[in-house]
């Protein structure tokens, strides 16, 4: 089945040829602005610490993207839950991770395989809930950065893939398996990271050590030791992960991270206060952990409206700010020195657990509660107006390019059971039934939308019959790369969405693809293989998900 794609364009008024005079990397003058810094490589998950995934490289363009061919293939054997890394490239190395926290460092050039590197992982993770999958490495001090699915930090050699270090963090049979299954992030010598454990009976934490020695350097706790915020023992199992990638801010020593919902996620009878710092987006001294600032977007969560994803910089007025989605639809525009608001804009087309967010203030105008022995319809449904699949920012066209899911659910509140919570793998729901169903007056579907990100203001949208799951890429040749839930790969016009390009790699993409240059040559590169839980939430609404093959490879393209 061919997802079928509906293009809305906006914009009559295109401009005439590229918009984005770049030279084969970028002018000389732009590489050293933000964004465009070390044009050839993907040193970090977002590229960037402004999280733009965006390259300079322009060899690829719109007008030869049809003639990009598979360079190379790596297979790391294991399917389990697919391919969802980011992978890092550095200096012609590609350095990610597939099942099981299997670490690869690859010939960027060749697809050839320059060390492996499997951890011995404690037994537990056959019981965690979140297993087998990780999000990606990092790379940096000479060292690859793991984060392990049985709660580990692990630094190898960038070289060779020895292991030089493993410190143990959480205890994962007491904290119903909480683990990495994102990359930790570098702060200059500090190594940081937040565990799964949103939709569990713990109290979360984002945790750091010294990247050099593994050393233990501080533990910040998302649960705020208030009672007004957690009444009487609320706050012990109040959820509250950061279970995605934070980005830092080398020049103010300022980690930026968000956090997940609150626990039981939509019984909040035991959690009548704003539950921080749950669904917030919190400013961290990289350091001492202290916290600099933090903006929660939605109190009180009750819906499962996560603010985990990536915190996006852009310019405005002249000054940076950070454009923030969270999982309930919304768009929070901020200063990023300290977190004041300059703006809310409504992402999903479908949203009725609010009548709105007030943008000067932030505060939920009349929200609606799940309730016990009622049957409430929540528009976006638990997954998300989108899931943590990242977007990415092109600054030639000034447009964020984003995906979309416009589903909803069907929840009935109940309190949890504590039989059901015995198991590591048990998840504090607070439900007594839920069910994914079509918002009104629609089929349930996906979109790939092109925004003002200060505004939302819509430039063009595409739709999807099944909601993609593909990270998004964009480059300074002027073109979006991006994949469904089927295998096919797609190479938009960023300026008008316009589909110039195709690949049908043979099963879902749930990963981030990237770009990079090795001798001269730019290359696209997609992980491919459906994984994770997502798909198998999502087949309550979309059924043909089931039959949708698994698979697990890198595919390499460059032009002929």
């Amino acid at each position: 089945m061919t997802a079928s794609r509906k293009m809305f364009r906006l914009s009559a008024a295109l401009l005439a040829g590229s918009a984005l005079s770049f030279l084969t990397a970028a002018p000389a003058m732009a590489q050293g602005k933000a964004g465009f810094e070390d044009p050839n490589n993907w040193p970090e998950y977002h590229r960037t610490s402004n999280a733009w995934r965006f390259s300079p490289l322009n060899q690829i363009t719109r007008e030869n993207v049809k003639k990009l061919k598979v360079a190379w293939v790596h297979q790391p054997g294991n399917i389990t839950h697919g391919l969802q890394s980011t992978p890092i490239v550095i200096d012609g190395v590609m350095y990610t991770i597939s099942a099981n926290n299997n670490v690869w460092a690859i010939d960027a050039a060749t697809g050839k395989t320059l060390w492996q590197f499997a951890p011995k992982l404690d037994k537990i993770v056959e019981q965690v809930f979140y297993g087998a999958a990780s999000r990606g490495v990092t790379v940096g001090r000479g060292k690859v950065f793991v984060g392990t699915l049985d709660g580990r930090f692990i630094a190898l050699d960038q070289k060779t893939g020895k292991q030089l270090w493993s410190t143990q963090l959480t205890d994962p049979k007491t904290q119903y398996g909480a683990l990495f299954s994102a990359p930790p992030q570098l702060a200059g010598n500090i190594l940081f990271g937040g565990t799964t454990g949103g939709d569990q009976p713990i109290s979360g934490k984002i945790y750091a050590v010294n990247a050099d020695t593994g050393k233990p350097a501080w533990t910040c706790d998302v649960i705020k030791n208030d009672p007004k915020s957690w009444p009487g023992d609320s706050g012990k199992v109040g959820g509250g992960s950061a279970w995605m990638p934070g980005t830092y801010d080398a020049k103010t020593d300022t980690i930026y991270i968000g956090t997940s919902n609150a626990a039981p996620d939509y019984y909040n009878y035991d959690r009548k206060g704003d539950n921080l710092y749950t669904a917030s987006l919190l400013a961290i001294e990289g350091k001492t952990g202290k916290l600099k600032w933090h903006r929660q977007e939605v109190p009180n969560d009750s819906w499962d409206y996560d603010s985990a994803y990536e915190a996006l910089v852009v310019q405005k007025d002249g000054k940076d700010v950070i454009v923030h989605l969270n999982k309930g639809g919304f768009v929070f525009v901020m200063d990023k020195k300290d977190g004041a608001l300059e703006n809310v804009w409504q992402f999903s087309e479908n949203v009725n657990w609010v009548k709105g967010i007030d943008p000067k203030t932030g505060a939920l105008i009349d929200p609606i509660y799940p309730e016990v022995d009622k049957v409430k319809t929540f528009c976006p449904n638990l997954l998300g107006a989108r899931s943590w699949n990242h977007g990415a920012y092109n600054p030639g066209t000034g447009l964020w390019y984003s995906h979309a899911m416009e589903v909803c659910n069907e929840v009935v509140a109940g309190k949890d059971d504590p039989d059901n919570l015995k198991a590591v793998s048990a998840l504090s729901l607070g439900i007594e039934s839920i069910k994914l169903v079509a918002p009104p007056n629609s089929k349930p579907h996906g979109r790939l939308d092109a925004r003002d990100p200060l505004t939302g203001k819509l430039k063009w949208s595409i739709k999807y019959d099944m909601p993609p799951l593909s990270s998004v890429l964009t480059t300074a040749g002027g073109l979006v790369f991006t994949g469904d839930l089927e295998g096919k790969i797609f190479g938009y016009d960023a300026e008008t969405g316009k589909e110039l390009w195709s690949f049908n790699s043979g099963s879902g993409l749930r990963g981030g693809p990237v770009s990079y240059s090795v001798k001269g040559k730019q290359y696209i590169v997609f992980p491919t293989g459906l994984g994770s839980h997502a798909p198998g939430f999502l087949a309550g609404a979309f059924p043909q998900i089931k039959d949708l093959p698994g698979g697990a490879a890198i595919i390499a393209f460059t032009l002929e």
